[in-house]
């Protein structure tokens, strides 16, 4: 096996779960850690003091962290989902997209980015969405989901440029996952425009995606199929 780790936060989820079990079945890393809310090592993605730990406690791990994988996202909730009109627009379900959706994954950003190897490749990866594409928007709507994802995006870039000055063989993605048979687009099924993955399918999509990522690619978001999503 090779002389590296490997950390998914978001563990529990259908994706998260499948990713970490590709990894395992996969020879590219000596060492998966699952991350959740219930892990031995817990982690909210809502509370920094809970990231902040696991990563001071996963500081000194050998072989060393190269690989992150952010897999946590919202877009649904508690008779809450994406808006139709401006009609719905609600504050406090705003800022929860955000907080889930962007805010939480930088904060790992930038907890665990200073744990992962200092030098030769590393990656950290954050699952987001093409709907968070600005010139992509053709339909409108979803008025949370879509703006936290965007703002999750220019974070990316935004890491990718200042990580690049510290490791410049570091890569920091956003990946589109594509419409996976998960409780997150289970309220979805009804739209046969969507083709559809299961979570096992989805993560070996999203790992091939990653296994291909060059250091000159970091900041950009990448579909299933690799090909990159503008801004």
């Amino acid at each position: 096996m090779a002389d590296r780790t490997a950390v998914i936060i978001g563990a529990r989820g259908g994706i998260g779960a499948a990713l970490a079990d590709a990894l395992d079945r996969g020879s590219s890393y000596a060492n998966v850690i699952r991350l959740h809310r219930e892990s031995d090592l817990p982690v909210d993605i809502l509370d920094e003091a809970s990231i902040a730990t696991a990563a001071a406690s996963l500081a000194n791990t050998q072989p060393p962290v190269q690989l992150v994988v952010v897999a946590t996202g919202l877009l649904h909730s508690a008779g809450k989902g994406p808006e139709k009109s401006l009609r719905e627009l609600d504050p406090d379900w705003m800022m929860q997209n955000y907080r889930v959706n962007a805010v939480g994954p930088a904060l790992v950003a930038k907890h665990f980015l200073p744990i992962m190897a200092k030098q030769g490749p590393n990656c950290f990866a954050v699952l987001s969405a093409r709907v968070g594409s600005i010139s992509d928007n053709s339909l409108g709507g979803w008025h949370s989901y879509r703006a936290s994802k965007s703002a999750l995006n220019m974070l990316i870039r935004n890491i990718a440029i200042e990580w690049q000055r510290k490791n410049p063989q570091s890569v920091i993605v956003g990946l589109h996952p594509g419409t996976v048979e998960t409780a997150l687009s289970a309220p979805f099924k009804g739209n046969p425009a969507h083709e559809r993955f299961t979570p096992a399918r989805a993560a070996e999509n999203l790992l091939g995606v990653l296994q291909q990522l060059k250091p000159e690619q970091s900041g950009q978001i990448f579909a299933y199929d690799g090909t990159p999503i503008a801004p």
